[in-house]
Order: C-alpha cells, then sequence, then structure tokens
C-alpha cells in the first residue's frame, strides 16, 4: 500500500496550487480519503474527505469554498485544488486513506490507516 502526494510548494497570498495524492495497493470501493494537515506547533487537523461510492465530500470550514476535492478512480488519484490560499493554509499536508467502516468519522485521524509522507505548502503573506 502507497499513497503518494505531490504539487506543494511556495505560493503567494491569494495563489492556488494543486495536490495530488497517488494511491496504490487497495482499492477505492474499500477505502476513503482523506486530507489532514499539520501546522509548525499545531495538532494535525482533518482538511477534506472524498469517498468514490457515492461522492461524498466534506470540508473543514476554514477551506469551505476555497478547496475542492476530486477523484480520478480511473488514475487510483485524488486532488486537492486550493484556491484563495492564505498564510495560514501554510502547512505539511498529508492524503490517507480510512476503511470504508469507518467513514461516518471521516476527520479521525486515529482511523484513518496508510498515510502519505506529506507535501509542505508555504502561503507568503
Amino acid at each position: 500500500v502507497q499513497l503518494v502526494e505531490s504539487g506543494g510548494g511556495l505560493v503567494q497570498a491569494g495563489g492556488s496550487l494543486r495536490l495530488s495524492c497517488a494511491a496504490s495497493g487497495f482499492s477505492f470501493d474499500d477505502y476513503a480519503i482523506g486530507w489532514f494537515r499539520q501546522a509548525p506547533g499545531k495538532e494535525r487537523e482533518g482538511v477534506s474527505y472524498i469517498n468514490s461510492w457515492d461522492g461524498t465530500t466534506y470540508y473543514t470550514d476554514s477551506v469551505k469554498g476555497r478547496f475542492t476535492i476530486s477523484s480520478d478512480n480511473a488514475k487510483n488519484t485524488v486532488y486537492l485544488q486550493m484556491n484563495s490560499l492564505r498564510p495560514e493554509d501554510t502547512a505539511v499536508y498529508y492524503c490517507a486513506a480510512i476503511l470504508r467502516y469507518y467513514t461516518a468519522s471521516y476527520f479521525r485521524a486515529d482511523l484513518y490507516d496508510y498515510w502519505g509522507q506529506g507535501t509542505q505548502v508555504t502561503v507568503s503573506s
């Protein structure tokens, strides 16, 4: 099982980035994907979630209207389009996989089985 994030970088406030999470070794029929982030000195927080069986998505309040999660099941890849970025979005972003049975608790990091290595997003003011 492997999750590989890409697409992070340095961007000015108001700019955009698109993160990718390439998954292998498991089926999107059985697992949903969540994006989390962790800023220095802060706890890891759930950012967004998507599943493939009914297309349900969730967003934490601070990113609603600015971030969009999507999935390309043929490529086993999930994307996080981040627009109108703010300095407070600066963090390491991780994608993770949660078993379908637990997806009612979509932002509980401890229920996620598999994690990527993370990608750094830095937003300058």
